[in-house]
């Protein structure tokens, strides 16, 4: 298989923006490119047409790449339930919850079979296929049953390059000890260096360059700068705080996002970072609520220990009293489950426990139960308030909810069944539809509400899709100009040559 596997020498190093890149590049060139990632662990996944389940950081890497994102691009992924316990996604379908232990010592052939099919089946249909590699690939600790890093590259037999984070520090001392903590037959497949995130003058770190070449005998095939407006989707919560707009003097529009432990899908949110007068804020304290124009509490992995958590904090009596007085509050899947009156866990597939119990904010007359039987769909519906308009996106959860009320007003008409609530006009809404805010008509509505009732102007709709591939557009223009692309082809053509 020709391709090349991204590692890094940490985690958030830039791996998913680097293979993100490399597929927009190699799609620029008239290519046949996929990406890979063998295990995911995040609760921000991304869903395929035909309704299964994986990362989202490679779903945004198909994108880049031109091609429709497969299970076959992600075939594991975890979802964290709780600090011990995952759920295992396994070709987009969920499998079963097991802790970190459990999984290492019963998945692993699992695990590597799993791979192996998926690999097979990207032969067969790509040219090019780019890996990303999981944290540091000198873990070892792990490595004994790793099934993300140097094992994926002897499964699929591609180079490796490997990527350093300079804006961290301690740049050389992460690249020599990563080299130095490989087995020799490891270390040999690692063919190039990244040196990720440069700020300021590229001829300062010249003598770097040098020093690393000649001490590691690897060639540094790029610097790449500090990318600052490049607005890429991250792959998980370890980004999720600086990609929103705060403290800019433009902003007209304050919205408060309840920061949930077991948040997920925070991509919903992506599409603000087009709104130049809209700001988002990450609150979990109810001191830093203040009074906002709007409050998302958007998806969850866990809604039941993150409803126990608002109360901890205090934030839940908080957005209930703000509700009460005429705030404007939107749920998403898990915090469309928090709006309602009760919460039962009827199969413990949320908490774990059978019965469990728990009361919601109360906000809507809405009865939500859990069971286990997941529903992974992209869904189209029309609006209750709007029938000629069309609101698409997708849904990944696993309770039901149900009004008590037959004569409350759905968000939308999903094939004639109701689907989530609408409350006072649209002032309280409910909805398992991921992705609303990407229907750019639809976002402007609900943000012009906001900004009448605030006194400012209106805008017209920003086109966020346009605005992605754009996006994608610069990445790789930024990258193709720092990365020595030619030698990086030769790395792939010369391997997939003499397998050396």
């Amino acid at each position: 298989m020709k391709g090349i596997m991204i590692q890094g020498t940490a985690s958030d190093v830039g791996k998913s923006v680097i293979c993100t890149a490399i597929c927009r590049i190699l799609s620029n060139q008239k290519y046949a490119v996929t990406p890979f990632k063998s295990q995911n662990m995040s609760n921000n996944s991304y869903v395929t047409i035909d309704g299964k389940e994986i990362g989202r950081a490679q779903g945004v890497q198909a994108e880049a790449a031109r091609v429709e994102a497969s299970v076959y691009m992600n075939p594991i992924l975890l979802k964290p339930q709780s600090d011990r316990v995952s759920e295992i996604v396994r070709l987009g379908q969920r499998y079963q919850s097991l802790s970190g232990k459990n999984y290492r010592r019963e998945f692993y052939q699992t695990g590597i079979e799993t791979i192996t099919l998926a690999l097979s089946q990207l032969e067969k249909e790509f040219d090019y296929i780019v890996i990303e590699g999981a944290g540091s690939p000198a873990e070892v600790n792990l490595n004994d049953r790793e099934i993300v890093n140097m094992k994926v590259a002897e499964l699929a037999d591609v180079p490796v390059v490997l990527v350093s984070d300079i804006d961290r520090g301690g740049v050389f001392a992460s690249i020599v000890g990563t080299l130095q903590l490989l087995p020799e037959h490891q270390r040999k497949r690692v063919k190039g260096l990244i040196i990720n995130k440069f700020r300021g003058d590229e001829s300062l770190f010249a003598s770097g360059k040098e020093w690393l070449e000649q001490y590691t005998g690897i060639k540094v095939l790029g610097v790449i700068p500090h990318l600052h407006d490049i607005t890429i989707e991250g792959e998980d919560s370890l980004s999720m705080y600086s990609h929103f707009q705060q403290g800019n003097s433009k902003i007209d529009i304050d919205i408060v996002v309840i920061d949930l432990p077991y948040v997920s899908n925070y991509t919903d949110l992506e599409p603000f970072r087009f709104e130049e007068d809209v700001q988002i804020r990450f609150v979990n304290r109810v001191e830093d609520l203040g009074q906002p124009d709007a409050i998302i509490i958007p998806g969850t992995k866990s809604t039941i220990s993150d409803i126990k958590f608002l109360h901890e904090r205090n934030v839940f009596d908080a957005i209930i009293k703000y509700a009460n007085n005429g705030g404007t509050v939107l749920g998403l899947c898990g915090g469309y489950q928090m709006l309602g009156e009760v919460l039962i866990d009827q199969s413990g597939a949320d908490t774990g426990t059978e019965g469990t119990t728990i009361s919601g904010l109360g906000i809507a007359p809405l009865t939500t139960y859990f069971y286990d039987s997941k529903k992974t769909v992209r869904s189209e519906g029309v609006l209750a308030d709007i029938p000629s308009r069309t609101i698409s996106g997708y849904e990944i959860h696993l309770g039901q909810t149900i009004s008590r009320d037959d004569s409350n007003q759905p968000f939308l008409f999903v094939e004639g069944e109701k689907e989530g609530i609408s409350i006072d006009q649209g002032r309280i809404i409910g909805t398992y539809f991921h992705h609303l805010f990407h229907n750019d008509e639809w976002r402007t509505d609900w943000l012009n509400r906001l900004r009448l009732q605030k006194g400012v102007a209106t805008k017209d709709v920003i086109w966020v899709e346009k605005q992605r591939d754009l996006s994608y557009e610069r990445l790789a223009e930024k990258v193709k100009k720092a990365l020595d692309i030619e030698s990086l082809m030769t790395i792939i053509e010369e391997w997939e040559r003499n397998g050396t």
